[in-house]
């Protein structure tokens, strides 16, 4: 389900020229912020499917009790359908961070415009993989 050694860089379409810090202005917290808070605060911390269950429990704002007591079964129903990767992600279609995995499919994300963004997508040996976002919009 995840990626090891990969960097996911901004799609094609993005329409911002430096990375933004997502805000909905809905009173609740949107999944997408949620993923950004998670990522900016703990870099390296989640695997994709780890980060999957933290934005699920917090967006669904499920109590830590019950969470606790519950998180297999949480999880099981979770992973039951198929999700979609991170290149799908708001993150690098629509806010311009890119999303690094490491060696062990731990993930942190960089801004489009900070020198390690530009460190990743520099092709080279020893360099990870080059996957670019999906497009928000269909290619003409």
């Amino acid at each position: 389900m995840s990626y090891t050694n990969t960097f996911i860089y901004i799609a094609e379409d993005c329409p911002v020229e430096t990375s933004v810090v997502p805000v909905s202005g809905r009173a609740k917290k949107t999944a997408y912020e949620i993923e950004y808070e998670l990522l900016s605060k703990n870099p390296y911390k989640f695997t994709e499917e780890d980060l999957l269950y933290e934005i699920h429990i917090r967006h669904k704002e499920l109590p830590e009790d019950y969470v606790s007591s519950h998180a297999d079964e949480i999880r099981a129903e979770l992973f039951k359908k198929p999700h979609a990767c991170l290149r799908a992600s708001q993150l690098p279609k629509k806010y311009g961070w890119g999303i690094h995995y490491d060696e062990q499919g731990r993930i942190a994300i960089y801004g489009m415009e900070t020198e390690q963004y530009r460190e990743f997508t520099q092709p080279g040996e020893g360099k990870p993989s080059l996957l670019p976002a999906m497009r928000s919009k269909r290619a003409k």
